[in-house]
């Protein structure tokens, strides 16, 4: 099932959800490359979340390295849009492009952006304090994707996902409530688990690298709870 777009009328372009299309589709190219020369595995472990790796720099940081918490930074910002194979990147964009445009046009542009950030980072960092041992690295926008979920569920329950069904040669349009793509969601969670990329280490090999993005969904309902004055309900986007 591939989810197309929802039911509401569209008043904005979303431009902050095309960017973020973009860019991982960007690093995604990047990726190819290096899993093409040999390199792929020396950058994820040097740029993407590694708990391990994470939590020694973190030691650092309480030390009092500035440099340690920029690297911190950069590798949980660069793990979000990172990912382990096609499956990850096509299934977490579509997610994105269908619900991240609508929870965009509610909260405007700049607190997107911010939103889909402390999700993601906020996500990661449960992961590695879960984790803290894991010497795999952590990537994907899966943590984000997650709190747009949330977030949209909460804003709008009511809402039907235009979905197209592949059946052999034929496509065949339906509508699905928006809280069947939250059991859909979890479901391709398992199959992400399966990467296009072999690296020694694993790529997302935690036994919570994917079921802890769960976490993510909590997060995005509370922060799109405490922002509910600010952005605009379904029932206005209807009447507009």
């Amino acid at each position: 099932m591939i989810p197309i777009a929802d039911n509401l009328p569209n008043r904005k372009t979303p431009v902050v959800t095309y960017l973020l299309v973009a860019v991982n589709v960007a690093l995604f190219a990047i990726e190819l490359n290096l899993a093409n020369t040999g390199e792929l595995a020396d950058f994820l472990n040097t740029w993407a979340v590694v708990p391990t790796r994470i939590v020694k720099m973190a030691t650092d940081m309480l030390d009092g390295s500035w440099i340690a918490a920029i690297l911190i930074c950069i590798s949980v910002v660069l793990g979000l849009f990172l990912h382990s194979g096609f499956a990850h990147l096509i299934g977490n964009l579509l997610f994105l492009f269908v619900f991240g445009r609508r929870i965009e046009e509610g909260l405007g542009h700049g607190q997107f952006l911010l939103f889909y950030f402390v999700c993601g980072m906020i996500t990661s960092a449960i992961q590695v304090w879960s984790e803290p041992t894991l010497n795999a690295p952590l990537v994907g926008a899966n943590g984000a994707i997650a709190g747009i979920l949330g977030a949209y569920l909460l804003s709008y329950p009511k809402a039907k996902i235009e979905t197209i069904v592949p059946l052999i040669i034929l496509f065949i349009p339906i509508e699905l409530p928006a809280l069947f793509y939250l059991f859909w969601w979890f479901v391709q969670q398992i199959f992400y688990g399966v990467s296009t990329f072999n690296i020694e280490t694993g790529i997302n090999s935690g036994s919570f690298a994917y079921w802890m993005h769960a976490v993510g969904l909590a997060i995005g309902a509370v922060l799109i709870f405490l922002l509910m004055p600010r952005r605009v309900s379904a029932k206005e986007i209807e009447n507009s």
